[in-house]
C-alpha cells in the first residue's frame, strides 16, 4: 500500500541559508525519508522541498481523493433522483452522433 503525505517535523524545518549551504545533505535526507522539508527566511515559513517520488505520490493521493469526492457527488444526485437513465444517456449519444440504436435505426429519426 502507498505511504501517505507526512506532516511537517520540527527536525524537518530549516534555513533557506542552510540549504543553500548544505544541499547534498538535505536532498539526501530527503530522499531516504521520505518527509519534506520547510524552508524559511527570516525565520518565516517560505517554501516547502521534497523528494520527486514523494510528490508524485501526494499527487497521486490527491487526484483518488478527487475521484472519490466525485464519485460520492454523483451518488449523492442519483440519490436525490438527479440525473438521467443510462437509457436515455444512450439514445441522447446515438441521436447526437447518428448511431445506430439495438433495433437498427439511425438514431435521427424527428431531427
Amino acid at each position: 500500500m502507498d505511504q501517505i503525505a507526512h506532516p511537517i517535523r520540527p527536525e524537518d524545518i530549516h534555513s533557506l541559508t542552510d540549504f543553500l549551504r548544505n544541499h547534498k545533505e538535505h536532498v539526501d535526507r530527503l530522499g531516504k525519508t521520505d518527509r519534506p522539508e520547510l524552508l524559511t527566511v527570516n525565520g518565516q515559513a517560505k517554501v516547502i522541498v521534497q523528494d520527486a517520488n514523494a510528490y508524485q505520490r501526494l499527487l497521486e493521493l490527491a487526484n483518488r481523493m478527487e475521484t472519490i469526492q466525485s464519485v460520492r457527488q454523483a451518488l449523492d444526485s442519483m440519490d436525490r433522483g438527479e440525473g438521467i437513465s443510462l437509457e436515455d444517456l444512450d439514445r441522447e449519444i446515438r441521436a447526437k452522433h447518428g448511431l445506430s440504436d439495438q433495433t437498427g435505426a439511425t438514431g435521427t429519426e424527428g431531427r
